[in-house]
C-alpha cells in the first residue's frame, strides 16, 4: 500500500494526517485546495499501532517533506500529529488540531448520545447494532464504512452533496483506536503537549459532536502558545460544510503564511 501522495510543487512544508483510524485518503480535499499554494503531503496511515503510525509519519516528513512542516491533523489525526510533535519538536513549525477529539474521557462521554439524537429512528437502531457487534469484535471493512456513514451524517451541519466515499480499514482502526483511547483515559495523552514547542492553532466547529471545551480546556492547561478557532455552523468536516468551507480553508492559509 502507497504510504502517501504528494499535491503541488516542492518544497513540501504542509502535512495533512487524515482521521479514522483507518480512514485513509480523507484530507484529499484540503490537500488539493493548500496544494494551489504550497507543496502539501498526504501521509497514508498503513501500521495497526500507535508506535507504528508515528514512525511512520516521521519518515515521510523526514524523506518526502521539508522540515519543520506545517502538521495538520484532523480528528483523530489531530492526536497522532499531538504526540509526534512532541516526540519530535524539530520537525514541526505550527501544529494545526482540526477538529480533535477531546483530550479527556469525561468529556467524551456525550459524543455519542449527541449523534443518535440528530439520527431517524431507524438510523439509531443500526447505530446500536453496529456498535453491539464492534463490542463483540464482529465489525469489518463493510460494517466499518457504514458506521462512519451515520455518524458523518450526524456530525454534519450543512453538507456538500456528493461527498467521496473512503475505503476504511477496520484492522487499523480496532487495534489502534483501543490504544488511543488508553492513553486518553490514563491521562498520558494529554502528558504530551508539555514536549509540543511550536505554536498549536486549534481550529473547531460549533455543531462537532466532539465537544470543543475538552480540547480547549484541557490544552490550556499544558500548551503555552496556543490560539483557538470556533467555526460557526460547522460540522465535524469543516471542508464538507456549505457555511463553514470556505473560511476554513481561508484560517489555513492565514497560519501557514
Amino acid at each position: 500500500m502507497k504510504k502517501f501522495r504528494k499535491y503541488g510543487k516542492p518544497p513540501y512544508i504542509v502535512v495533512v494526517v487524515h482521521g479514522g483510524p483507518g480512514a485513509p485518503g480523507e484530507m484529499q480535499p484540503v490537500a488539493e485546495k493548500l496544494s494551489k499554494l504550497y507543496g502539501v503531503l498526504e501521509p497514508l496511515q498503513t501500521k495497526d499501532y500507535m508506535n507504528g503510525l508515528i514512525e511512520e509519519l516521521r519518515k515521510v516528513i523526514i524523506k518526502e517533506g521539508n522540515p519543520p512542516v506545517y502538521l495538520i491533523g484532523w480528528s483523530w489525526g489531530a492526536w497522532l500529529s499531538f504526540i509526534a510533535a512532541s516526540k519530535y519538536p524539530e520537525l514541526v513549525k505550527e501544529l494545526i488540531l482540526v477538529n480533535s477529539g477531546p483530550f479527556e474521557a469525561k468529556y467524551a462521554k456525550s459524543i455519542m448520545q449527541t449523534r443518535l439524537e440528530r439520527l431517524t429512528n431507524e438510523e439509531r437502531r443500526r447505530v446500536k447494532a453496529i456498535l453491539g457487534l464492534m463490542g463483540e469484535g464482529n465489525s469489518g471493512n463493510k460494517m466499518l464504512k457504514d458506521f462512519g456513514y451515520l455518524m458523518g451524517k450526524a456530525d454534519a451541519f450543512n453538507p456538500l452533496p456528493g461527498v467521496k466515499d473512503i475505503n476504511v480499514n477496520s484492522n487499523i482502526y480496532k487495534k489502534v483506536w483501543g490504544e488511543a483511547e488508553e492513553l486518553r483515559k490514563s491521562g498520558e495523552l494529554l502528558k504530551y503537549g508539555e514536549g509540543i514547542k511550536c505554536p498549536v492553532v486549534v481550529i473547531h466547529g460549533d455543531y462537532d459532536p466532539h465537544p470543543f471545551i475538552g480540547v480547549k480546556k484541557p490544552l490550556t492547561k499544558v500548551l503555552k502558545n496556543v490560539k483557538f478557532i470556533l467555526l460557526k455552523n460547522c460540522g465535524h468536516y469543516p471542508w464538507l460544510e456549505k457555511n463553514a468551507k470556505i473560511i476554513f480553508i481561508r484560517k489555513l492559509i492565514e497560519e501557514i503564511r
